[in-house]
């Protein structure tokens, strides 16, 4: 069965922490076609370069500030001290465009990309004009950076955000599925990169091994099954099927920043939910949101 979870160091190549599903990743997923990932941790004054490429990419800082470089353009990305310190400024480069990548003080990036055909112009999306979802509520409760979704950036293929969920929460819940192109419902690769962190304020140990749990099952007759723990740099792949729920563990704060394209006609986010599981929806609307949230404000 191929192999759908790579934990920190297995997906490494070159430079890169992460290289899955770009155009030139070396590492080969069978039966992976429509979503990339790049991340990768500079030191103060280094650069990575990715050349022009048939692909569409959008450039997240994890930790720290970068210049980006694209078309001889320089954009300034203010970034962030972490991924749970609320929103960072971005850049998606379109389509075409051999894009470089520095840091003066280093940091941690990732790269979104996604083979696409048709170009649209490069922009830089702000932190502040990133729009902030808080989703679900009790402990479904989750915050969602949507700066590469339809609504906020224009694009050919991807999907792209961040979710960041509280110790002891649950999300990407009810379980859902994006496999199939029909009436509510788009076919849509996933790609999750994970961080996590100790909860603020906890009085945890210096050892405490910040921890996280990624599900997904199948769907009809095609086989997955995945139960994984998942750390800081970990990375599970959904191809079909039903995924969810993603896991933060009690004392942990939970991060991932989803990657989504497929090969259908639509650029669009519609999901089923597992229909065992999604009468947990209806819950919701007699409870608060995570006094917890928003990270970062």
């Amino acid at each position: 069965m191929t192999n759908w979870v790579y934990p920190l160091g297995t997906a490494a190549d070159g430079k890169w922490d992460v290289s899955i599903g770009t155009s030139d990743s070396s590492l080969a997923v069978d039966g992976w076609a429509h979503t990339g990932l790049k991340v990768g941790t500079l030191a103060a004054g280094a650069d990575v370069v990715l050349p022009a490429a048939a692909e569409e990419r959008i450039v997240v800082p994890l930790n720290g500030s970068f210049t980006v470089t694209v078309d001889s353009i320089e954009y300034q990305l203010e970034g962030r001290a972490s991924v749970f310190h609320g929103p960072s400024d971005v850049l998606y480069s379109g389509t075409g465009r051999g894009v470089t990548i520095s840091s003066a003080d280093g940091g941690r990036v990732a790269v979104a990309t996604a083979p696409a055909k048709d170009s649209y112009p490069t922009r830089l999306v702000t932190a502040a004009e990133t729009p902030v979802e808080l989703r679900g509520a009790g402990n479904c409760s989750r915050q969602v950076h949507n700066f590469g979704t339809p609504a906020a950036l224009e694009a050919d293929r991807f999907i792209v955000c961040e979710v960041l969920t509280p110790a002891g929460n649950w999300s990407s819940y009810p379980p859902h599925k994006h496999d199939e192109e029909k009436d509510g419902e788009t076919h849509l690769e996933e790609i999750y990169y994970f961080e996590t962190r100790v909860a603020a304020g906890s009085a945890a140990p210096a050892d405490a091994d910040a921890m996280g749990y990624q599900r997904v099952y199948a769907s009809d007759d095609r086989p997955i099954d995945v139960s994984a723990e998942v750390r800081t740099g970990d990375v599970v792949l959904v191809p079909y099927g039903w995924h969810g729920p993603a896991m933060a563990a009690p004392g942990y704060d939970l991060y991932y920043l989803n990657v989504m394209a497929g090969p259908g006609p639509v650029r669009e986010w519609l999901i089923s939910d597992d229909p065992h599981h999604g009468w947990v929806r209806q819950t919701w609307d007699g409870q608060e949101i995570d006094p917890r949230l928003p990270f970062g404000a």
